[in-house]
C-alpha cells in the first residue's frame, strides 16, 4: 500500500506504544472508540500504521502543559521517542492541504501528548508525481539569468518599506549597473499605498529592460505579490506583461492552497519566503521541522526556498542552515523527478560569510543575498557586488579571504567594515 511516512518527536507520560497507536488512529480511520461502519476491511485499507518507535531520553517535566494529563494525574517520567507512521495516500488523494492536515492536524491537541514535532516526510515518487514540479527550478533560474556557474548573487530592496516607486526604480538602476544577478522585495513590501505594484512593477521593469538591452544581462527581480489569491494571480500577470521573470510570496500567510493556485496560474519563478517559520520550528518539541515544512511547499511547485544564513542575524545554527540548503538540492522523492529548488541564503550575509556558505551547500547552486552586505559596503553597492565575486574567486583558488584581500580592494574594504560589526 502506497503511503506517506511521517516521522515525529513525541513526548508523553503514557506508554509510547499506546500513544503512537492513538496518533495513527486519530489521523486516519479511528477515534477514541470504535464506531459503526469501522469494519475490519476498512481498517485494513485506510488505517495508518505505526512503523517504528525509537525511545530517547526521558524528561522529568513536560515540555508543554496538558489539562488532560493534569486531570488524569499522570506524572513523569515524560517519555520521548522518534515515531514513524505510514499514512495511506488513498485517504488523501491529490490534496495538499489534506496531506498537511493528515500528518499534522489534531495530533498537536491530543491530551496524552506533552510534546510533538513533525520532523520529516517520506513521499513516494508516484505520489509526488501527482503534484506540480518547479516551473523554473535550479537550472531554469541559471538559464534565465545567463549565469552558468557560481552562486546567484543578489540583494534585497532596502529600506525594506517606505520608498516610492521611482526611488525603488532608481535603486534597481544602481544595482543593475553594479552587476547584481537577483533583486527581491522585502517580505513586508508587497502592495503598499506609497509604492503599489501597479505602479512599481512597470517602473522597475523599465530599468531591468534598459540594462538588458544595454548589456545583454537579464537581472531577475522577485516582486512580492503576497495577497489574496485572486489578487496574486493579477499581480503575477502584471509582472509577466512587463517582461518579468519572478514573483515572491510569503508562504505561511498565503498558505498551501494559495501557493498551489499561484503555481497553476503562472510560469514565472516563485521565490518562496518562509517568514514566520520560526513560530513553527523554534521549540524543540512543538511544531514542524524544516525537512517536513519544505516538503509540503515543494509539492506546491515553488522554485526557490529561503534557508536563512550562516553567521547571520537569525537564530539558526550553522548545522540547521546546512541541512536546509542540502535538502533543497536533493530530489524530494527517491526515484522521483528532478524537483530540486534553489536555496536562498539571506540575513546578515556578506563576503565574509560566503566561504562557509559554499561549504554548507556543497555546490554553488544557491542564491546568496546580501542586503547590507551590498548596499552598506563602504565604497558603494558596486563594490559590494565586487566583494562577493572576489570572495568567490578566492575560495575557488583555495585562498583565505584575508590573504586574497591583499590584491582585491573591494573584498579588503568589506573585511575591514563588516568584519568589525
Amino acid at each position: 500500500m502506497e503511503s506517506v511516512i511521517a516521522e515525529y518527536l513525541l513526548e508523553t507520560p503514557f506508554p509510547l506504544e499506546d500513544v503512537a497507536a492513538m496518533m495513527a488512529g486519530e489521523q486516519s480511520s479511528g477515534t477514541f472508540v470504535r464506531v459503526a461502519g469501522e469494519t475490519d476491511e476498512l481498517r485494513a485499507r485506510a488505517a495508518a500504521r505505526v512503523l517504528s518507535i525509537v525511545p530517547e531520553n526521558d524528561a522529568a517535566e513536560p515540555a508543554l502543559l496538558s489539562a488532560y494529563v493534569a486531570r488524569k494525574g499522570a506524572s513523569g517520567p515524560f517519555r520521548r521517542a522518534r515515531v514513524r507512521i505510514a499514512y495511506p495516500v488513498g485517504n488523501i488523494g491529490r490534496n495538499l492541504p489534506t496531506l498537511a492536515a493528515t500528518v499534522s492536524g489534531n495530533l498537536y491537541d491530543i491530551g496524552e501528548i506533552t510534546g510533538l514535532k513533525l520532523l520529516s516526510l517520506d513521499i513516494p515518487g508516484a505520489y509526488r508525481s501527482r503534484y506540480p514540479l518547479p516551473a523554473v527550478g535550479v537550472e531554469g533560474t541559471r538559464r534565465s539569468l545567463g549565469v552558468s556557474d557560481g552562486p546567484i548573487f543578489g540583494t534585497i530592496i532596502k529600506p525594506n518599506v517606505g520608498m516610492r516607486s521611482e526611488e525603488i526604480a532608481a535603486l534597481v538602476d544602481q544595482l543593475c549597473a553594479a552587476g547584481v544577478d537577483f533583486i527581491k522585495d522585502d517580505e513586508v513590501c508587497a502592495n503598499p499605498d506609497i509604492a503599489p505594484l501597479a505602479e512599481r512593477v512597470p517602473a522597475v521593469m523599465a530599468v531591468v529592460r534598459k540594462w538588458q538591452d544595454r548589456t545583454g544581462r537579464r537581472v531577475m527581480m522577485a516582486f512580492n505579490v503576497t495577497d489574496e489569491t485572486d489578487a496574486m494571480r493579477r499581480h503575477a500577470d502584471l509582472v509577466a506583461s512587463e517582461g518579468g521573470s519572478c514573483v515572491m510570496a510569503s508562504l505561511n500567510w498565503c498558505g498551501l492552497s494559495g501557493m498551489e493556485s499561484l503555481r497553476a496560474h503562472t510560469p514565472l519563478a516563485i521565490h518562496a519566503h518562509r517568514n514566520g517559520f520560526g513560530a513553527m520550528s523554534r521549540h524543540p518539541l512543538l511544531g514542524i521541522g524544516f525537512a517536513a515544512y519544505h516538503a509540503l511547499y515543494r509539492l506546491a511547485g515553488i522554485d526557490h526556498m529561503h534557508v536563512h544564513g550562516i553567521g547571520g542575524k537569525f537564530v539558526d545554527t550553522a548545522e540547521e542552515v546546512t541541512e536546509a540548503a542540502r535538502a533543497c538540492l536533493q530530489p524530494l522523492s527517491e526515484g522521483g523527478p528532478d524537483d530540486r529548488v534553489m536555496p536562498a541564503f539571506s540575513s546578515g550575509q556578506w563576503a565574509g560569510t560566503l566561504p562557509r556558505t559554499l561549504e554548507a551547500a556543497g555546490k554553488p547552486d544557491f542564491m546568496f543575498m546580501c542586503g547590507g552586505g551590498i548596499l552598506a559596503h563602504p565604497d558603494g553597492p558596486d563594490a559590494g557586488i565586487r566583494s562577493l565575486r572576489e570572495a568567490y574567486d578566492a575560495v575557488c583558488a583555495g585562498e583565505r579571504l584575508d590573504q586574497a584581500a591583499k590584491t582585491r580592494p573591494a573584498l579588503a574594504a568589506a573585511l575591514r567594515f563588516f568584519g568589525s560589526k
